[in-house]
């Protein structure tokens, strides 16, 4: 599922899809196609909504990480259910076993492992589920021991979660998830069909301890950059290859960090380019970047090409879309420019 607009990441999504920003410097969908792979995906069909030319323009050949694409594209936004129901449908889907999951969430969840429980405890559907401190972002998902799903629970009210364990975005369905979703309709899978398989008595869900972020929110995003550029020993601040010119994601491109520039736990695109005296802790500058000299970026993320004044300090988690020039000795607090 590849449809939304990314909202809650403007400006960063205003022209690109959030699954296709890149986190450690390689767009999300290939990493989640990549770990898809991994467990013996190799089709995939993706369902999309705003901006499929962005990804068709991405994989023209119709592969990604060495997985087969399929694209189909929603004439107007269906919902969750509705956009699982549409895919499948198209793929040809209504006699098999099939897996869906959200294409802007990178996780480590052992999908092999779901697969299995799903066939052993025979349901509609199998939800893997993750643990959070703060569920009441989610859906949480309590079940009992056999791992039958008792609720679903979309965002409850803070701190009265009767469990921190959530929905993944990460599904094993039966080919009778379909009959429960009326063609091109919207429809939710959250707050539709996966309560009325409660009832049923037909949801299961399996947890897990595996690594999973939820890449939605700018916080987020920029975590998500900084966890998974340190996994990969590309962080930079902690490189070598953040001080002699080479970028530590491609070995073809370069940075242009001059002397006295100080750069601790940071993402760096393609071509960026730290002046002397500036500095960057806790970041995400991506391609084409520039921080002048004496410039502070702080905990925040600069899209494509952003040029960062003489001077000027850009924090507190301000996210600045493509090619945004903050002028010399402004300050930024908590800022999302251009406005969406």
């Amino acid at each position: 599922m590849a449809g939304g607009e990314g909202t809650r990441l403007r400006p960063l999504t205003l022209s690109t899809p959030k699954q296709m920003l890149p986190v450690a410097g390689r767009p999300v969908i290939e990493r989640v196609v990549e770990e898809l792979s991994r467990h013996g995906v190799d089709e995939v069909v993706m369902s999309l909504g705003y901006r499929p030319d962005a990804f068709t323009d991405a994989y023209p050949d119709g592969t990604c990480a060495g997985v087969k694409l399929r694209y189909v594209v929603e004439d107007s936004p269906l919902d969750t259910a509705g956009a699982i129901a549409f895919a499948a449908r198209e793929a040809g889907l209504a006699n098999e076993t099939f897996i869906a999951m959200n294409a802007d969430i990178l996780s480590e969840v052992d999908l092999t492992a779901l697969v299995a429980f799903h066939l052993e405890r025979g349901g509609e559907a199998s939800i893997a589920l993750t643990a959070v401190e703060d569920p009441s972002l989610f859906g949480v998902v309590p079940t009992d021991s056999s791992g039958k799903v008792k609720a679903f629970i979309e965002k409850p009210p803070v701190g009265l979660s009767p469990t921190n364990m959530i929905n993944a975005g990460i599904y094993v369905l039966e080919p009778s998830f379909l009959a429960r979703v009326p063609p091109r309709r919207r429809v939710s899978v959250e707050r539709e069909i996966f309560p009325a398989m409660v009832q049923a008595g037909s949801l299961y869900a399996l947890g897990s301890n595996a690594l999973w972020t939820d890449m939605g929110t700018p916080g987020k995003y920029l975590e998500a950059n900084l966890t998974w550029a340190r996994r990969e020993h590309c962080l930079c601040g902690a490189s070598d290859a953040c001080r002699d010119g080479r970028s530590p994601f491609r070995p073809d491109a370069h940075l242009r960090t001059a002397p006295g520039a100080e750069i601790v736990n940071s993402v760096l695109g393609n071509d960026v380019r730290i002046e002397a005296g500036a500095r960057v802790h806790d970041a995400v500058v991506l391609e084409g970047g520039c921080v002048r000299a004496g410039a502070v970026v702080h905990r925040s993320v600069l899209g494509c090409n952003v040029v960062v004044g003489l001077g000027a300090v850009v924090e507190a988690l301000s996210v600045l879309g493509d090619g945004w020039v903050v002028a010399a000795g402004d300050v930024l607090n908590g800022a999302r420019l251009p406005a969406a």
